[in-house]
């Protein structure tokens, strides 16, 4: 079996897995719980220490559902290398210190099909966007797949295409990663990320990467929101100021939920 291994275990969130089940298990203690159904979450990528906050808000609500949910279309941006449409990997699990996650070879097949669609197995190699939403899915999930889905410059209309050939009913959900705005004041910051919020809320397609370093994969989640009539619902949104940064210079991060 082939096997992509963690990259960011160490750094981003602990590589140790008693220390890790830990460090999950208190980030979700301190989110509030719900439940609402939620086809799909959009959650922040950073370290723990920074977006893990505001990250278990999205999957604290998820709990209640650990045995409905079979699959996990995961998608974020491509942070280390140049990608033009979407990659997915050849491999037939992605690794963290928690386990094994299983891909959903089929899916993968199906969706590469799609236009924009290939196998660039270097995109998600160092690939972080990803990564780090895997031990929140371990411990908020039972047995599940995954179809873990990096994209590049990309038309909101593939994205869309690949989310609705894989939505399939209550047994899958969508995960998008993405964080707000970067490197501003903290204040600065602030009122960026609140005209983000209100824009995703809105469901608007046009957002730019310098409000959302995931704004082709929101783009896209958002237009099939639009298509299927689902509403989005902010659950937090912070930045690096608020947990473990200075204000000097600080990387925005918000949760949501779309029903």
């Amino acid at each position: 079996m082939k096997t992509r291994p963690p990259a960011v275990a160490g750094t981003f969130y602990p590589a140790e897995p008693a220390a890790l089940e830990c460090a999950v298990a208190e980030l979700l203690a301190a989110a509030p719980a719900a439940d609402d159904g939620a086809k799909a979450i959009i959650a922040p990528h950073a370290g723990y220490v920074y977006s893990g906050p505001t990250a278990a808000c999205a999957y604290r609500l998820l709990e209640t559902r650990r045995r409905r949910i079979r699959r996990v279309v995961l998608v974020g941006p491509a942070h280390r290398v140049y990608l033009q449409g979407m990659a997915l990997p050849s491999v037939d699990a992605f690794a963290t210190p928690l386990g094994d996650v299983a891909i959903d070879t089929d899916a993968v097949r199906q969706a590469l099909e799609l236009p924009g669609a290939q196998i660039v197995d270097e995109a998600h190699a160092a690939e972080h966007s990803l990564e780090v939403h895997l031990p929140f899915l371990q411990t908020v999930l039972d047995d599940f797949r995954l179809v873990p889905i990096v994209v590049g410059a990309c038309p909101a209309d593939e994205v869309q295409s690949v989310l609705e050939l894989l939505w399939g009913g209550d047994e899958t959900l969508i995960v998008a990663s993405s964080d707000l705005s970067h490197f501003h004041s903290y204040d600065e910051a602030r009122q960026i990320d609140a005209h983000t919020t209100t824009r995703i809320e809105a469901r608007e397609t046009t957002l730019r990467g310098e409000e959302a370093c995931g704004a082709y994969v929101l783009n896209g989640l958002l237009q099939a929101a639009c298509t299927r009539g689902l509403t989005v619902r902010t659950l937090d949104v912070r930045n690096s100021g608020d947990t473990a940064g200075d204000r000097f210079r600080v990387v925005g991060y918000g949760a949501y939920a779309l029903n």
